[in-house]
């Protein structure tokens, strides 16, 4: 446990927003870790990053973000922008320092900082990009290191380490930029070849955004255009009927093996027009498009079983702190595994705090678990 004296306090950086299309997701995730975080334990200072990319201070408090408003929250642009500065080379201490540049070129220091808590979802974020950053800096943080949440957010290579650790995946087609570009018809008479309906994503990107679920052949090309608004690169993956499971997996100290949470489920409504998958709105925005359970009422053997793949997902992708397995419990009995997210929803009504909520680890309790696993890791390779 960090310790408790003010002085001595660890002084957490919680960054949010970012460049990617689920910057208003991450806005809504930091106003929930912000409200819970233990401010006895830790001295924490919130930064934004716009969807250009500048670091600026909040111009409104963090805390009331929420989806409920007319627009989606954002961080908005100021004339001052935030700088991080690593500690002298050489220096065993793993610290760095923050820097307000203003717009006459003076400067405001903001003081040290200890441990980041990356609060970013999607690229330039959640891909490994600002976790080089920080392994740079020196300064440990909140989740999977450099390569292994490149992996991860890249469906691609996500599925070929899971099918190198044993685990089942369903069928996929992965459209590059470059083939795309080249022979269109050589690509889409490939992805003729998985059954329908299929899902046709983004390679890069989560929160269900620029995803369409076809069931006709003829919507192929309008469908691949809209995956290729968020990412040129593009994964169609063939529709499994199945029910939708999730489990949290959280790393331990001292190497000790990654514990799994209980199981959460997610059923989308029979019927519904709106929402024909688990989308943006029904994650977001339409409280009553799905239902989210947690414990998920499964055979015990079962249960046991996606919490064991989950673990080895998590240690196939050499994850670290945090990371959210999704599977498919199929008709058949089988188990397939779509994909982790290594940062997960972490807003207090998300499935991953939910699901360790059940599980016996409360929502500061959790939040406090992740920053000491950060501290405790040591700097540089591991």
């Amino acid at each position: 446990m960090p310790e408790t004296d003010p002085a001595l306090k660890p002084r957490v950086l919680v960054l949010y927003g970012g460049q990617s299309s689920e910057h208003s997701v991450s806005c809504v995730t930091a106003a929930g870790v912000l409200g819970a975080i233990d401010t006895e334990a830790f001295d924490v200072i919130a930064i934004g990053i716009t969807s250009t990319g500048q670091w600026t201070r909040p111009v409104t408090d963090p805390r009331s973000h929420g989806f409920g408003g007319a627009e989606l929250p954002r961080v908005l642009p100021t004339e001052s922008t935030v700088q991080l500065h690593s500690g002298a080379a050489g220096s065993s201490e793993r610290s760095a320092e923050l820097l307000e540049v203003h717009a006459d070129g003076s400067s405001t220091a903001l003081g040290r900082i200890d441990v980041v808590f990356p609060l970013l979802h999607g690229p330039f974020g959640e891909d490994g990009t600002l976790q080089g950053l920080l392994e740079l800096a020196g300064l440990p943080y909140v989740g999977a290191g450099v390569l292994s949440s490149a992996m991860a957010m890249d469906k691609h290579f996500m599925k070929i380490a899971f099918a190198a650790a044993g685990l089942q995946v369903g069928p996929w087609v992965t459209l590059t930029d470059r083939e795309w570009s080249q022979d269109p018809d050589a690509a889409l008479e490939r992805v003729r070849q998985l059954e329908l309906p299929v899902f046709v994503k983004p390679a890069r990107a989560g929160s269900s955004m620029g995803i369409t679920r076809v069931e006709d052949h003829g919507q192929l090309q309008d469908a691949i255009a809209e995956a290729r608004k968020h990412d040129p690169k593009v994964i169609v993956e063939q529709g499994i009927d199945g029910r939708e499971i999730e489990c949290g997996v959280l790393g331990s100290h001292d190497s000790a093996p990654a514990r799994a949470s209980l199981l959460g489920e997610i059923a989308v409504h029979d019927g519904s027009q709106a929402h024909q998958f688990y989308d943006f709105n029904a994650k977001y925005t339409d409280a009553d498009a799905a239902d989210l359970s947690c414990p998920a009422e499964l055979p015990e053997q079962v249960s046991e079983e996606i919490r064991r793949q989950a673990v080895i997902a998590f240690e196939a992708l050499d994850a670290e702190g945090i990371s959210r397995a999704d599977f498919f419990y199929t008709t058949a009995g089988d188990v397939i595994i779509n994909e982790v997210n290594t940062m997960p929803g972490f807003t207090p009504i998300s499935m991953y705090p939910q699901m360790w909520k059940a599980t016996g680890i409360g929502y500061t309790e959790l939040i406090t678990e992740l920053l000491s696993l950060a501290l405790q890791r040591p700097a540089g390779l591991r």
